[in-house]
């Protein structure tokens, strides 16, 4: 059976997930796990699809690093899936570890993949420090500052601040700091419930 993964990091990458299950598709998955979240956090998705496989399966990502976001992280999903023999094809590479050469070209793709990261991130931090550095860089936009009025309606409706992050997206921490700034304003202690 061919078991395909297709993940993006955010939801604003909608678009790229439907492509990559539209592909999966076309090449004929009969069972397709899909998710939207950072690689670095846990993967409920990817850990169904591992536990879902059977020998004989062969596992199918569009790209490599919609799977793994490291070469050890790489190397932990296929071991799991080897020691259930399942294959791995990687379809914009076309790998696949049925073969020594898949095995062999996997393994240095994915050091190729982790090097590329760490040049970006490195590329990204130094134009970060010279944005500061002109006076350009104003940090990622305040998303729950903008959302203040909400957070007070729904408070001074009764609401508890544990039920206003949930139902508007926002952590705690932000809701209480927006709590707090309003009662600033009119002489109250926040009452964190």
């Amino acid at each position: 059976m061919l078991i395909g993964y297709a993940r993006t990091s955010t939801l604003d990458q909608e678009a790229g997930l439907e492509a990559q299950v539209a592909e999966l598709e076309r090449l004929g998955c009969e069972r397709i796990y899909k998710e939207q979240v950072s690689a670095l956090g846990r993967r409920a998705a990817l850990e169904g699809a591992l536990e879902f496989s059977r020998e004989g399966d062969v596992f199918v990502v569009t790209k490599l690093d919609r799977l793994a976001r490291s070469v050890r992280d790489m190397w932990t999903i296929i071991e799991t899936l080897q020691a259930k023999n399942v294959g791995i094809r990687i379809l914009n590479l076309g790998i696949d570890t049925s073969t020594p050469t898949g095995k062999l070209m996997l393994n240095i793709l994915g050091g190729v993949a982790e090097f590329e990261r760490e040049m970006m991130l490195e590329r990204q931090r130094e134009g970060i420090a010279k944005a500061k550095a002109d006076g350009k860089y104003k940090g990622r936009k305040p998303t729950a500052r903008l959302r203040a009025e909400e957070v007070r309606a729904l408070r001074a409706a009764g609401m508890s601040m544990a039920k206003i992050a949930a139902q508007l997206g926002l952590g705690k921490a932000s809701v209480v700091r927006i709590v707090a700034a309003g009662n600033t304003a009119s002489e109250e202690t926040p009452a964190i419930s």
